[in-house]
This record gives structure tokens, C-alpha cells and sequence, in this order.
């Protein structure tokens, strides 16, 4: 366990010292919610709610984070003043009356998210719909992730792009954490409602700039880029942005198509880019100082499938004992 101060935890202790302050650790613990969510849960008033929200903030055990007009919160993780946190809520009684309560309420906002997820995933199904149908199965696509990622457990994974969340699905059952960021908050309550209903409380959602991720510095052993890169005007600038997450030995794995002429999708679905070739993703992946560890191509089995999906894993050369900054930081 990670040492605080004598007065650290003396903060802490005091900030937790209030039955609201423990209601909302209890709740917080369970799910990402905001001042909105939380007023509705509590029933009491918004200044109440942000004050105590506040006081939780400062003692480090809770964290915030913006996400368009709204504030998400959570219970710390279990580094530093976030295992304090998680030994506090896991002390409680979730029979008592009114953490059972206050449970019961979380149900009800979190079945409203999935609605209004559900509403979202149907308008936009027909599109995701026509993109599948030109390529291989996504359970082919899944099962080549799968065995890239192995069966070893994670320290920290990350999916930049996250969409749906379903890469996230996938792996955060091997790490311990898990944090996918993606710039739509739209596509984030889909990923959030996924996720909740996965039951997977290691995993964490951010808005983000893919270009300037607000995630810490060699923090992951895994970084997905699944179909993002398609979409984007620098595939090169983001690819380094995502290496530079990436723990001594860390790998990003990229999932997108090899080159094609459907022109279509360019005009009517937003992609930059038709496609990429290997030399040219190898070149990225190098740049951004990376070793090419694999590349791997899933080919259409019918006439039906027009694109071919192709995977490359990079590698951070780095041993855990190299203590020397990695020369594409200082170039980027």
C-alpha cells in the first residue's frame, strides 16, 4: 500500500467524516456520475452536493474530470489517497437502509443512460452497419486482438477512440485499469452504458483530444488505436501522442484498413484516409519511436467483403531499468 502523511490522512479522514461525504464515496465507487445524477440520487440541492463534492476533491479522494459541459466523478483509484478511499467504502455495510437506498436510485439513473445510449446507437446503426458489411466479421477482428494481447494480466490498457467501448469490454477484464478516450461525449454515454451493464468498474472514460491525451506518461502496457486513424488529419502526430503513453516495453496495437478505392466512404462517412499502407504505418510506428513487432492482414472471405483490416503492434524499446527519455519526446 502506497504511505501518505499523518496529515494527509488526517484530511482525508475528516473529509470523510459526514454521512453525505460517505454516501457519495459509496455511490462513486460504483460509477461515474455527475452533480446532476448525484442531486437526483441524494435528493438534495446542487450547492449542497458540489460542496461536499468539493471537500471529497481536495482530500484526493475523488477525482474529477470534464467532459464537454458536464463534470464526471469517481472514487480515487487505489494509488496514493485512492486506497485510503477504497478502504473507507469497503468497510461499509451495503445493507444499511440508506446506502441501499441510495443504490436502488443509482439503478434507476443508470437505466435512464442506457436509454438514452440505446436511442443513440439506433440512429446511428445503419451507418456502422454499412462499414461492417464491407469487411471481415469484427469476430475475426476481435480474435486477432485477442491474441495479440495474450492471456497476461495488465497493469494499465488503454483505447484511444473508444466509441462504443467494446475494445474496452474486451480487455479490461486483463488489466487493472482500463481508460478509453474519445472526443464525442454522445459516443461516451454509449461507452458508459456498455460498460455498466459489463459490470467493469476498473474501466474509466475521458473526453479527449487524441492530439494532447489527458492521460499520464508511460502509464500502459497496451494502447489500442481501433479504427480511429482513418479519420484523422495526422495519423502520424497521434500515433506519437499514443507511444508516448506507453510503459517501458509497452505495445500499441492499430486496427484499421489497408488501402481501397471506396471512395463513398471518403464523401459520405467522413474518412480521410483510404486506408494505409504497411510501409507506411511501419514508417509512423518508427518515428514515433516504436519497434515494428508484428503486422498481420485479415482478408475478405467473400466477394461481399471489399476492405481488408490490417493490425501492427509497436513496440517501446525501453527496459524498465532505461531511465533515458526516448528521443521522439524531445522531437515532437
Amino acid at each position: 500500500m502506497t504511505q501518505v502523511s499523518p496529515s494527509q490522512l488526517i484530511a482525508a479522514l475528516e473529509a470523510a467524516g459526514e454521512i453525505t461525504r460517505i454516501r457519495l464515496m459509496a455511490l462513486l465507487s460504483e460509477a461515474e456520475l455527475t452533480v446532476t445524477e448525484l442531486v437526483t440520487i441524494l435528493g438534495q440541492s446542487q450547492p449542497r452536493i458540489s460542496r461536499h463534492l468539493k471537500l471529497l476533491a481536495e482530500a484526493a479522494l475523488i477525482e474529477r474530470h470534464r467532459e464537454g459541459a458536464w463534470a464526471f466523478f469517481r472514487l480515487a483509484d487505489r494509488e496514493s489517497m485512492g486506497e485510503v478511499a477504497q478502504a473507507i467504502v469497503g468497510r461499509l455495510d451495503r445493507t444499511d437502509a440508506v446506502l441501499a437506498s441510495d443504490h436502488a436510485r443509482l439503478d434507476e439513473v443508470r437505466q435512464a443512460r442506457a436509454g438514452q445510449a440505446a436511442r443513440y446507437f439506433a440512429d446511428q446503426a445503419a451507418h456502422w452497419d454499412r462499414i461492417r458489411s464491407l469487411h471481415v466479421p469484427e469476430e475475426r477482428v476481435e480474435a486477432a486482438l485477442r491474441d495479440i494481447a495474450g492471456d497476461k494480466s495488465f497493469h494499465a490498457v488503454l483505447d484511444l477512440g473508444t466509441g462504443t467501448g467494446r475494445m474496452l469490454e474486451l480487455l479490461a477484464p486483463l488489466a487493472e485499469r482500463a481508460v478509453g478516450i474519445d472526443q464525442s461525449p454522445a459516443m461516451l454515454n454509449v461507452a458508459r452504458a456498455r460498460l455498466e451493464r459489463a459490470g467493469l468498474r476498473n474501466a474509466q472514460l475521458r473526453q479527449g483530444d487524441i492530439y494532447a491525451l489527458p492521460v499520464e506518461r508511460d502509464g500502459y502496457d497496451l494502447c489500442v488505436v481501433h479504427q480511429v486513424l482513418h479519420y484523422l488529419h495526422d495519423p502520424a502526430r497521434a500515433l506519437r501522442e499514443a507511444a508516448r503513453t506507453l510503459r517501458p516495453g509497452g505495445r500499441l496495437v492499430i486496427i484499421d484498413f489497408a488501402p481501397h478505392n471506396l471512395e463513398f466512404l471518403r464523401e459520405q462517412h467522413a474518412h480521410r484516409r483510404l486506408g494505409f499502407s504497411h510501409a507506411e504505418v511501419e514508417k509512423m510506428l518508427r518515428d514515433a519511436g516504436l519497434e515494428v513487432e508484428m503486422q498481420r492482414d485479415l482478408e475478405p472471405l467473400s466477394k461481399a467483403d471489399q476492405l481488408t483490416v490490417s493490425l501492427w503492434v509497436g513496440r517501446d524499446p525501453r527496459i524498465v531499468s532505461d531511465l533515458l527519455p526516448r528521443t521522439h519526446r524531445e522531437l515532437a
